[in-house]
Formats: structure tokens, sequence, C-alpha cells
């Protein structure tokens, strides 16, 4: 099974936060862990994507059972 990595600019830009934002979101658990090529990190894209799926029910979750 192929899986795309991409850096951590392009998963920052993805969810809207800076380089540091992501970094310190994967230490803490509330973002996805990087793996490590080289010297580099990358992140898994259908991690990411899975996390911005799950914030968006988190949301929808949140709204239809607070109305």
């Amino acid at each position: 099974m192929a899986r795309t990595i991409i850096k951590g600019a392009v998963a920052a830009k993805r969810v809207g936060v800076s380089i540091k934002k992501i970094r310190y979101m994967s230490q803490s658990g509330e973002f996805p862990k990087p793996i490590k090529i080289g010297k580099s990190d990358g992140w898994i894209e259908a991690e990411v994507d899975a996390w911005i799926e799950q914030k968006m029910a988190d949301r929808d979750a949140t709204v239809v059972g607070g109305a």
C-alpha cells in the first residue's frame, strides 16, 4: 500500500498553523507523530487528512449536541 509523506510546511498549511505549532501538537499527542526521513520529519498524508476529518466530526457533534 503506497503512502504519501508530506513535509511539515505542507501539513501546517493544510491545518492552518505554523510548523512550530505542528511540532508542538505532535509532541503533545494532539496531532499525528512525524516519521524521520534522513534528517527531516515527514507526516503521513492520510493521517493528517484523518485528523482533519476527526476535527470536523467533533465540531459537528458539538454543534448538533449543543443545539
